[in-house]
């Protein structure tokens, strides 16, 4: 029997978690969703997406606008951003990654 693929976790994640589970777990954990320490390491595929679902519903309630969000909800966000950027970079990543398709 196949054992199920499961998440590596934010800290193990490609280009320094600047990956689309990562923005899921950046959000979930900006929202209160999961503790801010909480790497979703082993979590399975249905896992995620259940967070992302919650994330998404929590991101409706501002139009999908950081700007929107209470000034509380808008700095603990851009918080959560600026260390994730800045450990990627430490890690190697450098944003060019996401200009590979245009």
């Amino acid at each position: 029997m196949l054992k199920p693929k499961t998440y590596v976790g934010l800290d193990n994640d490609l280009n320094g978690g600047m990956t689309d589970t990562g923005k899921i777990i950046r959000d979930a954990r900006a929202f209160g969703l999961i503790p801010e320490n909480e790497t979703c390491a082993g979590w399975l595929p249905h896992q995620i997406e259940a967070i992302w679902e919650r994330a998404n519903a929590e991101w409706e309630k501002y139009g999908f606008r950081v700007s929107a969000m209470p000034e509380n909800l808008r700095t603990k966000y851009m918080r959560i951003q600026s260390q994730a950027m800045a450990q990627a970079r430490t890690a190697g990543w450098t944003g060019a990654q996401e200009l590979d398709d245009d």
